[in-house]
């Protein structure tokens, strides 16, 4: 996915901005927001349990764990987990979290090949806030599924920006607006100011740990549709869950009513 340049330069922004005692949970709403965390723990158990159901065992593949939260939604459910992560820092955290577990395998990540450089396959794979980090996700989407993937196998994503394109600018505006005043409240204002401004005239840094880990934010969100088609192709049932989400609890609580969507989801079943 990566070439060696690539590689060492989102290394360091990974272990820059998610070192030791990196807190995940301020910054991702799907972690933070009780609402938004039990629609995605649901999904995931439900997947796992389903898959148990029908071959008494349930082998998952999770793409950037972070510091494992939905690993342990994994194994309540009853699967086991072979977790992922670019994050040095995490992925040591993730040894420790999950030391003398014998259901969880941690790989330390660097170039983004690790799960196609084994000769093994999973029955679900799970990606959280995980597609919008990835240049090429379309290209990556594609491999897991035909190369890692079993027959009948699931794949599970969630927290990925709608593509900007096709949002309202009165919903984008909406979504900006929550972000900064986020953003006001953690004195990273200026960062984010910078961030959209690169996007806006169509600059990418490859020194900026925003424009390295934060693909989105300069290449137009993620394109649910393109992926909701590839998918389509290859598994028997698709189907999409789009919904609001914002860092600040306060704005979280009047968006889900109110705000136009600009978050998704894709659970896909039945791998062919």
């Amino acid at each position: 996915m990566l070439d060696d340049e690539q590689r060492r330069a989102v290394e360091d922004s990974q272990d820059s901005s998610h070192g030791d005692g990196h807190d995940y949970i301020v910054g991702s709403p799907h972690l933070r927001h009780a609402v938004l965390r039990q629609r995605i723990d649901g999904r995931i158990a439900a997947v796992v349990r389903d898959v148990i159901r029908k071959k008494g065992d349930c082998a998952v593949l999770e793409i950037g764990a972070g510091h494992g939260s939905f690993t342990d939604t994994v194994l309540a459910a009853g699967g086991s987990a072979t977790i992922t992560e670019m994050s040095k820092a995490s992925a040591d955290y993730l040894s420790r979290k999950f030391r003398g577990n014998p259901t969880v395998r941690v790989l330390y990540d660097t170039d983004g090949n690790a799960p196609f450089r084994e000769d093994t396959q999973y029955d679900v794979v799970l990606l959280i806030s995980v597609i919008h980090h990835i240049p090429d996700y379309v290209d990556v989407i594609t491999r897991l599924c035909d190369t890692v993937l079993r027959a009948g196998g699931a794949v599970v994503t969630f927290q990925d920006p709608l593509w900007y394109p096709r949002q309202k600018r009165s919903a984008r505006a909406l979504s900006w607006g929550s972000y900064f005043a986020w953003r006001l409240t953690q004195g990273e204002l200026r960062r984010g100011l910078a961030t959209r401004w690169r996007r806006f005239r169509g600059k990418y840094s490859e020194t900026e740990p925003s424009d390295l880990v934060e693909y989105h934010v300069v290449r137009d969100g993620v394109d649910d549709s393109q992926l909701q088609d590839l998918l389509r192709e290859r598994f028997t049932d698709v189907e999409v869950d789009r919904y609001f989400s914002t860092q600040s609890p306060h704005i979280q609580a009047i968006g889900e009513k109110y705000f136009p969507v600009n978050t998704f989801g894709i659970l896909a079943r039945g791998r062919l």
